[in-house]
Protein backbone atom coordinates (compact mmCIF):
# COMPACT_ATOMS: atom_id res chain seq x y z
CA UNK A 1 0.00 0.00 0.00
CA UNK A 2 1.12 3.78 -0.28
CA UNK A 3 -0.81 6.15 0.59
CA UNK A 4 -1.02 9.72 -1.54
CA UNK A 5 -2.23 12.59 1.12
CA UNK A 6 -4.04 14.91 -1.75
CA UNK A 7 -5.50 17.46 0.77
CA UNK A 8 -8.91 19.12 0.12
CA UNK A 9 -11.46 17.33 -1.99
CA UNK A 10 -13.05 19.63 -4.39
CA UNK A 11 -16.35 18.37 -4.11
CA UNK A 12 -15.86 17.19 -7.67
CA UNK A 13 -16.09 13.09 -8.53
CA UNK A 14 -14.43 13.31 -11.98
CA UNK A 15 -11.64 14.73 -9.64
CA UNK A 16 -10.57 11.65 -7.81
CA UNK A 17 -8.50 8.85 -9.12
CA UNK A 18 -10.15 6.38 -11.59
CA UNK A 19 -8.69 3.84 -14.26
CA UNK A 20 -11.41 2.61 -17.64
CA UNK A 21 -14.30 0.39 -16.17
CA UNK A 22 -13.52 -2.88 -16.37
CA UNK A 23 -15.58 -5.07 -19.33
CA UNK A 24 -19.18 -5.97 -18.23
CA UNK A 25 -18.63 -3.69 -15.11
CA UNK A 26 -22.30 -3.72 -13.31
CA UNK A 27 -22.54 -0.40 -10.80
CA UNK A 28 -23.69 -1.09 -7.49
CA UNK A 29 -27.38 -0.28 -7.08
CA UNK A 30 -26.94 2.47 -4.30
CA UNK A 31 -27.36 5.75 -3.53
CA UNK A 32 -26.43 8.17 -5.90
CA UNK A 33 -27.60 11.66 -4.41
CA UNK A 34 -24.42 12.59 -2.04
CA UNK A 35 -26.52 14.54 -0.09
CA UNK A 36 -29.18 12.33 0.29
CA UNK A 37 -26.62 9.44 1.33
CA UNK A 38 -25.36 11.95 3.80
CA UNK A 39 -28.32 12.59 5.06
CA UNK A 40 -29.54 8.54 5.40
CA UNK A 41 -26.24 7.65 6.82
CA UNK A 42 -26.57 9.97 10.15
CA UNK A 43 -30.12 9.19 10.62
CA UNK A 44 -28.88 5.71 10.86
CA UNK A 45 -25.64 6.42 12.32
CA UNK A 46 -27.52 8.44 15.18
CA UNK A 47 -30.26 5.33 15.56
CA UNK A 48 -27.43 2.72 16.32
CA UNK A 49 -25.66 4.74 18.66
CA UNK A 50 -28.57 5.44 20.32
CA UNK A 51 -29.27 1.74 20.83
CA UNK A 52 -25.67 0.88 21.47
CA UNK A 53 -26.03 3.11 24.44
CA UNK A 54 -29.12 1.55 25.70
CA UNK A 55 -27.15 -1.54 27.74
CA UNK A 56 -24.28 0.94 28.73
CA UNK A 57 -26.72 3.25 30.44
CA UNK A 58 -28.28 0.24 32.13
CA UNK A 59 -24.72 -1.69 32.94
CA UNK A 60 -23.19 2.08 34.18
CA UNK A 61 -25.83 3.92 35.64
CA UNK A 62 -27.16 6.99 34.88
CA UNK A 63 -25.50 8.56 37.32
CA UNK A 64 -21.70 7.56 36.14
CA UNK A 65 -22.69 8.32 32.84
CA UNK A 66 -22.56 11.83 31.94
CA UNK A 67 -18.63 12.01 31.87
CA UNK A 68 -17.73 8.95 29.96
CA UNK A 69 -20.04 10.28 27.32
CA UNK A 70 -18.44 13.37 26.60
CA UNK A 71 -15.05 11.76 27.07
CA UNK A 72 -16.04 9.28 24.48
CA UNK A 73 -17.16 11.51 22.19
CA UNK A 74 -14.65 13.83 22.32
CA UNK A 75 -11.93 10.77 21.99
CA UNK A 76 -14.40 9.73 18.50
CA UNK A 77 -13.17 12.72 16.91
CA UNK A 78 -9.36 11.42 17.42
CA UNK A 79 -9.24 8.41 15.09
CA UNK A 80 -11.38 9.98 12.11
CA UNK A 81 -7.92 10.26 10.69
CA UNK A 82 -6.84 6.25 11.81
CA UNK A 83 -10.06 5.36 10.42
CA UNK A 84 -9.25 6.01 7.31
CA UNK A 85 -5.51 4.83 7.83
CA UNK A 86 -7.42 1.15 8.70
CA UNK A 87 -9.44 1.52 5.28
CA UNK A 88 -6.05 2.43 3.56
CA UNK A 89 -4.17 -0.58 4.72
CA UNK A 90 -6.48 -2.66 3.24
CA UNK A 91 -5.55 -1.91 -0.21
CA UNK A 92 -2.36 -3.27 -2.07
CA UNK A 93 -1.24 -0.62 -4.43
CA UNK A 94 -2.01 3.68 -4.35
CA UNK A 95 -4.94 4.88 -2.02
CA UNK A 96 -5.72 8.29 -2.04
CA UNK A 97 -6.53 10.06 1.24
CA UNK A 98 -9.23 13.38 0.73
CA UNK A 99 -10.65 16.01 3.19
CA UNK A 100 -12.85 18.49 3.46
CA UNK A 101 -13.17 19.45 6.90
CA UNK A 102 -15.54 22.96 6.01
CA UNK A 103 -17.94 19.52 4.50
CA UNK A 104 -17.51 16.98 7.35
CA UNK A 105 -15.47 15.03 4.57
CA UNK A 106 -12.63 12.60 5.07
CA UNK A 107 -12.29 9.39 3.37
CA UNK A 108 -9.58 7.25 0.93
CA UNK A 109 -9.99 5.87 -2.25
CA UNK A 110 -8.30 3.31 -4.29
CA UNK A 111 -8.88 2.32 -8.21
CA UNK A 112 -7.63 -1.42 -7.55
CA UNK A 113 -10.24 -4.12 -8.01
CA UNK A 114 -10.28 -6.27 -4.81
CA UNK A 115 -12.09 -9.66 -3.77
CA UNK A 116 -15.15 -9.50 -2.77
CA UNK A 117 -13.98 -10.75 1.07
CA UNK A 118 -11.54 -8.13 0.92
CA UNK A 119 -13.77 -5.61 -0.09
CA UNK A 120 -15.83 -6.63 3.29
CA UNK A 121 -12.60 -6.93 5.27
CA UNK A 122 -11.59 -3.74 3.97
CA UNK A 123 -14.90 -1.55 5.07
CA UNK A 124 -15.36 -3.56 8.64
CA UNK A 125 -11.62 -3.12 9.83
CA UNK A 126 -12.19 0.46 11.33
CA UNK A 127 -15.73 -0.11 12.73
CA UNK A 128 -13.97 -3.57 14.55
CA UNK A 129 -10.99 -2.24 15.13
CA UNK A 130 -12.82 1.64 17.35
CA UNK A 131 -16.12 0.01 17.41
CA UNK A 132 -17.35 -3.42 18.34
CA UNK A 133 -13.96 -4.64 20.59
CA UNK A 134 -13.72 -1.79 22.89
CA UNK A 135 -17.77 -2.02 23.16
CA UNK A 136 -18.04 -5.51 23.92
CA UNK A 137 -14.98 -5.00 26.35
CA UNK A 138 -16.76 -2.37 28.26
CA UNK A 139 -19.51 -4.73 28.28
CA UNK A 140 -17.68 -7.54 30.21
CA UNK A 141 -15.24 -5.22 32.00
CA UNK A 142 -15.57 -4.14 35.70
CA UNK A 143 -18.33 -1.28 35.74
CA UNK A 144 -16.00 1.68 36.57
CA UNK A 145 -15.23 5.21 34.84
CA UNK A 146 -12.43 4.23 32.29
CA UNK A 147 -14.39 0.75 31.01
CA UNK A 148 -17.91 3.53 30.46
CA UNK A 149 -15.83 5.54 28.25
CA UNK A 150 -14.28 3.01 26.29
CA UNK A 151 -17.99 1.88 25.85
CA UNK A 152 -18.95 5.19 24.53
CA UNK A 153 -16.31 5.58 22.14
CA UNK A 154 -17.04 2.40 20.88
CA UNK A 155 -20.60 3.07 20.61
CA UNK A 156 -19.89 5.87 19.14
CA UNK A 157 -17.55 4.15 16.23
CA UNK A 158 -20.35 1.71 16.00
CA UNK A 159 -22.59 4.17 14.59
CA UNK A 160 -20.11 6.18 12.44
CA UNK A 161 -19.45 3.20 10.50
CA UNK A 162 -22.87 3.26 8.63
CA UNK A 163 -21.62 4.30 5.48
CA UNK A 164 -19.34 1.03 5.73
CA UNK A 165 -22.52 -1.06 7.07
CA UNK A 166 -24.11 0.00 3.52
CA UNK A 167 -21.59 -1.20 1.31
CA UNK A 168 -21.03 -4.06 3.00
CA UNK A 169 -24.90 -4.79 2.57
CA UNK A 170 -24.58 -3.85 -1.47
CA UNK A 171 -21.62 -6.61 -2.11
CA UNK A 172 -23.54 -9.50 0.24
CA UNK A 173 -26.72 -8.65 -1.79
CA UNK A 174 -25.40 -8.12 -5.20
CA UNK A 175 -21.92 -9.75 -5.79
CA UNK A 176 -21.85 -12.79 -7.30
CA UNK A 177 -19.24 -15.45 -6.34
CA UNK A 178 -16.53 -15.19 -7.88
CA UNK A 179 -16.99 -11.60 -8.76
CA UNK A 180 -14.37 -8.46 -7.95
CA UNK A 181 -15.32 -5.09 -6.78
CA UNK A 182 -13.55 -1.59 -7.54
CA UNK A 183 -14.40 2.33 -7.20
CA UNK A 184 -14.71 4.46 -10.02
CA UNK A 185 -15.17 8.34 -8.34
CA UNK A 186 -17.66 7.83 -5.75
CA UNK A 187 -19.42 4.86 -7.04
CA UNK A 188 -18.64 0.81 -6.69
CA UNK A 189 -18.92 -1.59 -9.85
CA UNK A 190 -18.26 -5.30 -9.32
CA UNK A 191 -17.50 -7.62 -12.77
CA UNK A 192 -16.79 -11.06 -13.32
CA UNK A 193 -13.47 -11.55 -14.67
CA UNK A 194 -12.91 -13.03 -17.83
CA UNK A 195 -10.87 -16.20 -16.96
CA UNK A 196 -14.12 -17.41 -14.45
Amino acid sequence: MKLHYMGKYNLNPDSLPHEPHKPNAVPFKEIQDTKKFGIISNVIAMIVIVLAFIPLFFKYKLELFPLPILIGCLLFYFILFPHELLHAICFKKDVYLYTNFKQGILFVVGPETMSKGRFIFMSLLPNLVFGFIPYIVSLVAPGNLIFATLGAFGAMCIGSGAGDYYNIFNAFTQMPKGARTYLHKFNSFWYLPEDK
